[in-house]
């Protein structure tokens, strides 16, 4: 059987393995899962611990026969971590049959930011309709995550949206280009509902003053995960690419195991890329 390789680029919902054509279930063998995206996506280093990006913990819900390569990069948007040079990271490894997973959002809403800042309805539509033809051009399979909510509260105590159109630009861009859509912007908002206002800082990076040696004041972070965060969003993710049949069922496991522990998150001491 012919080694089958798969790429994620931060990104996904309400699309089927229908839509990439027919995949064997004995297709899943050697996975391997590229993840590219933002910061809520990196993979830290030991010094930021317990910091930690949902493309650093996705592998826990892999079995040994898929491998993630995660390339997101902190602070960047769908235009910077092309002008980075990151695609053409992934471009020059995807193979043919490879997936690319596609997440942006946070950082191309920095109006401020002309390096950074895409507007919903055009450029932020321009800039990932790049990903997805490149990947397409080297015979690889994109796919869209729309981005992750930030915690974000009304008075009341209901958890509410955060992204503004960008969400529902990269899910007209699913529809219009036929790629496959995990709309992670409303599962995590369901999450974070279900948590509430307390329970959501035990995902979110929310640290007392010497609960942390990298973190010595402490710190309050409405935007990145702790470990324990970012295993949850990795679950909803890896759920979402099982239940589409985006991935083989047989190189997923322990999606509904609750008790993984914190333990289990690898921080490198230096940047996989």
């Amino acid at each position: 059987m012919a080694t089958r390789r798969f790429v994620l680029a931060a990104g996904l919902a309400g699309v089927t393995a229908a839509a990439f054509g027919e995949l064997p279930a004995s297709a899943a063998t050697a996975v391997k899962v590229y993840v590219a995206g933002d910061s809520t996506a990196s993979t830290y280093v030991t010094g930021y611990k317990p910091r930690t990006g949902w493309g650093q913990a996705l592998q826990l819900f892999l079995t040994p026969d898929a491998t993630v390569v995660n390339v997101a990069k902190s602070g960047a948007s769908s235009k910077s971590f092309i002008d980075l040079g990151r695609l053409d990271h992934i471009l020059g490894l995807i193979k043919s049959g490879d997936y690319l997973l596609i997440s942006f959002g946070h950082n191309d809403e920095k109006v401020d930011d002309p390096t950074r800042y895409t507007e919903p309805s055009t450029t932020y539509k321009s800039y990932l309709s790049q990903y997805i033809d490149k990947a397409r051009a080297k015979g690889a399979k994109p796919v869209l995550i729309t981005p992750v909510e930030r915690r974000r509260f009304t008075s009341a105590g209901v958890a509410t949206t955060s992204h503004g159109a960008y969400p529902a630009a990269m899910r007209q861009l699913a529809t219009a280009k036929a790629v496959p859509l995990v709309d992670l912007s409303a599962s995590s908002l369901a999450l974070w509902s279900r948590l509430g206002v307390e329970g959501t800082k035990t995902c979110f990076l929310f640290l007392a003053a010497g609960q942390s040696a990298n973190y010595p004041t402490g710190v309050e972070d409405n935007t990145h995960f702790q470990a324990h965060g970012a295993i949850e969003v990795a679950r909803l993710i890896g759920t979402a690419l099982q239940s589409q049949g985006i991935l083989p069922t047989e190189v997923f496991k322990q999606l509904t195991n609750m008790n993984i522990p914190d333990s289990k998150i690898v921080w490198p001491t230096t940047a996989p890329y």
